[in-house]
């Protein structure tokens, strides 16, 4: 019988600078939903890589006197060490420098050029060199790059263009008959809504630096990186060279991206396939940012985390476990060491730890080490089998659907359940009664039966974890751990062999230090970059003064977002429906620079309510939205949580 079939793909990172705690979190995800469907017994192909060239790397190469295959042989090396370390299952690391590679990019450039796709023409534009974006002056956000906020660069030369804009139709089809392509819902919401401003075809190659794939066509230009990059995830699984296995894999299960990168992948790649005549991959999910104490990662803030120092302080299982848990998969996370060492504390030394150590240390001290199930059981006995039957039900369904915080959730409620369920039993009472040595016999059973479907199915979270308590039950570790042994009741009689324990508890010194089995931690962060003095904002003058009586004229009411959605044709406006007590209204708002239409639907925004109508692209404004603007870039709403529709705010 053939297995069902499972390829996810990480992106493929882009080997700049030094690595940081988001590059785990990411590969962290899919190795995690990688090992899961080998756990149902699933043929399962990941990969992941790097993405080495352009402009950025040839000048960040420059800049120290080294070669571009040199800069990132180094950063390379790093990637491989943090994969090893993280216990990253992958089953292939492309690196689009390869020679591999290079013949599909090429080969798939000449197909769409031979079939018209593609033309050539003098570009004069704007270009992101960190994102490796051209941008028309209209997408900047106040003269910047819409994505990183970074200044943009005026380039002119002679590029070859891919016709995206011919496609644009066809895409637009293609989401509405497929809305489970882009996920999740906000940011299919957001392509769409890019989409419908208008597709411009792509530039796909350059003249001005040579640290590419040669246009085999045009020698003198080199592949633009984007175009080159996606073609990654048909190289790993052998396009062109080895049909069985392309075939055996694609169309793709996931692509998993970081929201930053979703238009590339759900715009972009799509085109490019359907021009190649290729079927379109399965899912492709934009998972959300990570950031460190609420705040986002930058050097010049010192606070970027270096992974490889946070896993030799904690280990690797404790680091997925906490991103895993943590943090709701789509959603933006909070990376902070508090929470990390309270969650290795609560859940990982006190719950699971604590239930194996209790659990063995019991079985050797009542029955010099040996399980039996003498099958003496009671109503509590039936509870937790219960209970180990329906978390195994609810983990598969969560992990399918890929959430992952739920499935971790439900495995924890069950591990709860067994701490307390030897509270409810009193082993240390049983004992003492030789009547009733064959019940004291059964919960022990019960204990370490539980323990090993737990071990089951943490073992796509913390995978260095799971062999070590099979180890200390006494069972033979399997080669790959499978779902359908998650069966209560298959345990046979075994001999406990007690270990170290599964997670050390950490302490904290005076000084803010880890100690950790003995051992002393300083925390790691990198050193903040040389400071740079901030330009000072001034401030707009202050208005004229007025009289109470003037304003007491301005009528301020809490309102309630019912729907909101992007202008057409315009980059600053969303249309709003705003419930003001029963009466609901129209207002446009100049902010779609700073919020998306789904993250304001349900919120209490604070409206002038008697400001006279105004028409804004052809539709009827009645109020104004307040908010507050610092006049360099950033804007916040101002709001009213928990006040009623149509209050009178004074």
């Amino acid at each position: 019988m053939t297995k069902p079939t499972y390829y996810i793909t990480t992106p493929i990172y882009y080997p700049s600078d030094k690595l940081h705690i988001g590059h785990a979190y990411c590969t962290t995800i899919a190795d995690t939903l990688a090992r899961f469907h080998r756990l149902k017994g699933e043929e399962v192909f990941f990969l992941t890589g790097s993405d080495e060239h352009g402009l950025k790397i040839q000048r960040k190469a420059q800049e120290k006197g080294i070669t571009p295959i040199e800069y990132v042989d180094a950063i390379i090396a790093n990637f491989k060490q943090l994969w090893n370390e993280l216990n990253i299952s992958n089953n292939d690391f492309i690196r689009t420098s390869e020679e591999r590679h290079h013949k599909v990019v090429q080969d798939v450039l000449t197909k769409i050029f031979e079939q018209g796709d593609i033309y050539k023409k003098n570009y004069e534009g704007l270009y992101c060199v960190p994102c490796e974006s051209y941008w028309l002056e209209r997408q900047l956000v106040d003269g910047k790059c819409p994505d990183c906020g970074r200044p943009v660069e005026k380039m002119q030369e002679e590029s070859y263009f891919f016709k995206l804009s011919k496609y644009q139709d066809w895409w637009l089809q293609f989401i509405e008959e497929n809305p489970n392509f882009i996920q999740p819902a906000s940011r299919r919401n957001e392509m769409i809504n890019f989409v419908k401003q208008g597709l411009e075809d792509l530039c796909i190659t350059r003249t001005t630096f040579d640290w590419g794939i040669p246009v085999p066509f045009d020698k003198k230009h080199v592949v633009y990186v984007w175009f080159d990059a996606l073609l990654n995830y048909l190289t790993g699984i052998k396009y062109g060279t080895d049909d069985a296995m392309f075939n055996k894999f694609w169309p793709a299960s996931l692509h998993l991206v970081g929201k930053e990168i979703v238009r590339f992948h759900t715009i972009i790649w799509p085109i490019m396939l359907k021009a190649m005549g290729v079927e379109l991959p399965q899912k492709v999910y934009g998972h959300g940012w990570l950031v460190i104490d609420g705040d986002k990662m930058s050097k010049s803030k010192g606070n970027v985390i270096d992974p490889l120092a946070l896993i030799d302080e904690f280990g690797a299982d404790a680091i997925r476990y906490f991103l895993l848990r943590e943090i709701v998969f789509g959603n933006d996370g909070n990376f902070s060491r508090d929470a990390l060492i309270t969650r290795i504390n609560s859940d990982l030394a006190n719950d699971l730890g604590n239930l194996l150590h209790r659990t063995v240390s019991m079985i050797e001290k009542y029955h010099g080490g040996v399980v039996t199930n003498a099958g003496v059981s009671e109503a509590v006995d039936e509870d937790l089998q219960a209970l180990v039957k329906t978390t195994v039900a609810n983990f598969e369904k969560d992990m399918d659907a890929m959430e992952i915080n739920s499935a971790i959730k439900g495995v924890w409620a069950l591990i709860s359940r067994a701490n307390k369920y030897i509270d409810e039993t009193g082993p240390w009472i049983l004992a003492k009664d030789e009547a009733k040595a064959a019940r004291l016999q059964t919960v022990m059973y019960n204990l370490a039966e539980t323990l090993r479907v737990v071990a089951i199915l943490v073992a796509p979270f913390i995978p260095s974890t799971s062999p070590k308590i099979y180890t200390q039950l006494g069972l033979e570790v399997p080669a790959e751990f499978l779902l359908t042994d998650a069966e209560f009741g298959k345990m046979q009689s075994t001999k406990v062999q007690k270990g170290e324990p599964l997670y050390p508890r950490i302490e904290i010194a005076e000084d803010g230090a880890t100690i950790i089995g003995g051992k002393r931690y300083e925390p790691k962060v990198e050193a903040p970059a040389p400071a740079v003095e901030e330009p000072k904002i001034e401030m707009e003058p202050i208005k004229e003064e007025i009289t109470i009586d003037a304003f007491e004229k301005i009528d301020l009411r809490v309102g309630t977002v019912k729907a909101a959605e992007k202008v057409k044709k315009s980059k600053k406006l969303l249309k709003l429906q705003v419930m003001i007590g029963e009466e609901e209204r129209t207002i446009v708002s100049g902010i779609a620079q700073y919020y998306e239409p789904e993250a304001l639907i349900g919120r209490n925004v604070i409206v002038i309510a008697n400001l006279a109508p105004a028409k804004l692209f052809g539709i009827e404004s009645f109020g104004m939205l307040l908010a507050a603007s610092d006049g360099n870039g950033n804007l916040v709403l101002a709001d009213a949580p928990g006040m009623a529709s149509g209050s009178r705010v004074k």
